[in-house]
């Protein structure tokens, strides 16, 4: 692999720099900060789900073993799925839609910042209203899954219950917010020339992911409001004595459920189809293939929830129909993993630990999605379900796919947020400790599973041949916490000392590396001419089959082997000539100017706290129903008239507040 030396830092602008402070993070609507402040927030979170992780596989390391009690088990794992899930993994997608969006797209800012705002500050309250259950001894217990009717008020009697529905759904206000936000963004901002089949791969799975969340949200919604009915108000939604259909939770959570693996996991492959060609030196294997897939697996991700309950007695019709459909999505998610690999066939690859960490998505998904297929014969499903089996498949969808992205996305797109780098070495220990962690941690729940091992239980007795099983599991788990603890220095340390990144460490293709690290707060100080998919490489390298000279890549040119010729794989729109191609796409390298956006006359929206009054407006209205199981009614309807009320006032000062100064 080349090595190079770094470009000199490039200074922000004075009013990014001049926003600091704990108030300007408070007030803030640009969607940097925002996403800044989403991947903090969930990285966060994401360790606390480790830790609830790891005190069950701590619980479950022998037989017969007393670290928790059942009850605390079961919070444990209600808490480390819903957090996975809700509080991890899908926020850290939203940090990279928040940063990456509107940098890729040759945007300003999204379309709606202060609502981009809103959607962040009710996640981080939807997360500590969960999450304070823990403080009053009533933590959910009940699966991320809810079933009910074992979660209606007979059968679970306490606040738990109470704490996850109205969490979720503090959760999902905040979700399709941003959705809307970001469909409007990416249809109407983009810059001039950069049509649907000119968008980063990044954007492509982001754009589709919003609409999975605009359509998946509401069905859970329903099931939700349904279930707090139940709870709240003595209705019979559940109740299966007043004659409620015994499926219909099941049925609604799972038509959210499936296209959820996909809001969860099509990030991650964004994040992968943006690595892998940098690092290939080549453009995307099949880039329009690539895009219809990516809408293919949304489609049919609507059409194979069933598959999750082909224990219930469907019938063998419906059992046939989401058996073949489960099939077919396999079809679009290969035409991903083999595109994948025939972008790297042959290219100029480099080993950064950005790359070994897409190259490790291929590999796990893959093994993840052949389990999947398995299920997808019902007879088959019949004895795998309801097994450790399955906790293998899914977190190898969603550890080796979903979180291994993920990771590959924060290493290469920090010298983008931070304008430093992180450093490789302690990022090549924390991989292959990741990746050794998570094959030792999930790999033998294969054959727990097969041995007949159920989910769910919080213990079981020697002899049954589970053990050697379980403890490797749970060292695995220890690896991956080492790993954790490394990537979490090496994230804190290199903010501060890392080397210097210039724009463009990586030599990319794409539009976020043709400006500073980090980006000024108006991202471009003249929005660009889009005339190719990768405008980067049009203007540093005019025709990718010439010899291409070694040049450190702070001069901001393709890096290749000196010497060398190129790949042999022709750009999509290659360039005649530098100056011209220049001229025509308008891509011009920008330099650090140190002026802010009043300077340049650029209009940026205001800062206004107005967001985040709102969101906790609406999150005190939802904590007044806790205290309608406490008999509380007096105290429940003050405390939802007081949310009401401040949520309501807030949002009408913020629509009568002007959105930008004109400078």
């Amino acid at each position: 692999m080349a090595t190079t030396a770094a470009a000199p830092a490039i200074p922000a602008t004075d009013s990014y720099v001049g926003t600091s402070g704990v108030w300007s993070w408070l007030t803030t609507v640009d969607h940097k900060r925002i996403g800044t402040l989403y991947l903090f927030t969930s990285l966060f979170f994401f360790l606390l789900g480790g830790l609830e992780a790891g005190m069950i596989r701590w619980q479950l390391a022998v037989p017969n073993n007393h670290v928790l009690s059942a009850e605390a088990y079961n919070q444990m794992f209600t808490m480390h799925g819903t957090t996975m899930v809700f509080l991890a993994i899908m926020p850290l997608s939203a940090a990279f839609f928040n940063y990456l969006i509107p940098l890729q797209i040759g945007a300003r800012d999204v379309a709606f910042p202060r609502l981009n705002a809103f959607s962040y500050w009710v996640f981080l309250f939807g997360g500590i209203f969960m999450n304070a259950s823990w403080f009053v001894g009533a933590a959910p217990n009940g699966g991320w899954f809810g079933y009910a009717p074992l979660t209606t008020l007979q059968f679970s009697p306490g606040l738990n219950i109470d704490f996850w529905v109205l969490g979720l759904q503090i959760l999902g206000v905040s979700s399709l917010a941003a959705a809307f936000n970001f469909i409007t963004t990416i249809i109407n901002m983009r810059a001039p020339g950069m049509n649907l089949m000119r968008m980063p791969m990044f954007t492509w799975n982001a754009f589709v992911v919003q609409f999975l969340l605009i359509l998946a949200f509401p069905v859970i919604t329903i099931a939700l409001v349904f279930l707090q009915f139940d709870r709240f108000f003595g209705t019979n939604f559940y109740t299966i004595a007043a004659g409620a259909d015994p499926l219909l939770w099941q049925h609604l959570f799972w038509i959210f459920g499936h296209p959820e693996v996909y809001i969860l996991v099509l990030p991650a492959f964004g994040l992968t189809s943006e690595i892998i060609p940098t690092f290939s030196r080549k453009p995307i294997f099949g880039y329009p293939v690539m895009a219809y897939a990516t809408m293919l697996i949304a489609f049919l991700g609507f059409g194979v929830w069933a598959h999750h309950m082909f224990a219930v007695g469907m019938g063998p019709i419906a059992d046939t129909v989401f058996g073949v459909t489960t099939m077919l999505i396999a079809i679009p998610t290969g035409v991903k993993i083999f595109n994948w690999v025939f972008t790297m066939w042959g290219g100029s690859l480099q080993f950064t630990t950005a790359m070994k960490f897409a190259i490790a998505l291929v590999a796990l998904f893959t093994i993840g999605g052949i389990s999947g297929v398995m299920h997808a014969s019902p007879p088959a499903d019949l004895q795998q379900t309801d097994t450790y089996f399955i906790v293998a498949h899914f977190h190898y969808v969603l550890f080796g796919g979903s979180m291994m992205g993920i990771f590959g996305g924060i290493y290469y797109y920090y010298p983008k947020m931070t304008g430093r780098m992180l450093s490789e070495k302690l990022g090549n220990w924390h991989f292959w400790l990741m990746f050794i962690g998570m094959n030792l941690t999930f790999f033998p729940m294969h054959f727990s599973g097969l041995y007949g091992m159920p989910r769910r239980i919080y213990t079981y007795d020697a002899g049954q041949g589970w053990e050697r099983f379980n403890l490797t599991s749970s060292i695995g788990t220890a690896v991956l916490f080492i790993g954790l603890l490394i990537f979490v220095y090496n994230f804190l340390i290199a903010g501060r000392r890392g080397a210097i990144a210039g724009n463009d460490p990586w030599g990319a293709g794409t539009l976020e590396w043709s400006i500073p690290s980090p980006p000024p707060e108006y991202n471009f100080a003249r929005i660009p001419r889009v005339t190719s998919r990768l405008p980067l490489w049009d203007v540093k390298t005019p025709t990718l089959n010439a010899e291409v000279p070694h040049t450190d890549r702070g001069d901001r040119r393709l890096d290749v082997d000196v010497g060398t010729k190129h790949t042999g794989h022709s750009h999509p729109n290659p360039a005649n000539s530098y100056p011209q191609q220049a001229t025509e796409s308008g891509m011009h390298i920008e330099e650090a100017t140190g002026k802010s956006a009043k300077d340049l006359g650029i209009p940026m929206p205001n800062q206004t706290i107005k967001p985040l009054i709102c969101a906790a407006g609406l999150t005190i209205m939802f904590t007044g129903l806790l205290f309608i199981h406490e008999d509380k009614h007096s105290l429940a309807i003050a405390t939802i008239l007081t949310g009401a009320l401040i949520m309501t006032m807030s949002l009408y000062a913020w629509v009568l507040t002007p959105l930008e100064d004109h400078h």
